[in-house]
């Protein structure tokens, strides 16, 4: 885990499924609209389950860890 974020791991609630990974960037206040995860994913590093991540429409489930913006996310 990031030393910035002293070891914490944010824990993302879903109530369905999945969700995406444009769904959860905006879940996380880390984009303001859907439509900026395309420009976001292009300029930034994200890593789901630990693997570079660019794809807005991935699907993230229950269990899979996404790191971004210097902070680490886990999806219940």
């Amino acid at each position: 885990m990031d030393k910035e974020c002293g070891g914490f791991m944010e824990k993302i609630k879903i109530d369905t499924e999945y969700i995406t990974l444009g769904q959860f960037l905006k879940m996380t206040n880390i984009i303001s609209s859907g439509g900026e995860a395309k420009w976001f994913l292009a300029e930034n590093t994200v890593l789901v389950d630990d693997v570079l991540e660019a794809r807005r429409g991935r699907k993230l489930y229950k269990g899979m860890s996404i790191k971004a913006c210097g902070k680490e996310y886990e999806i219940i």
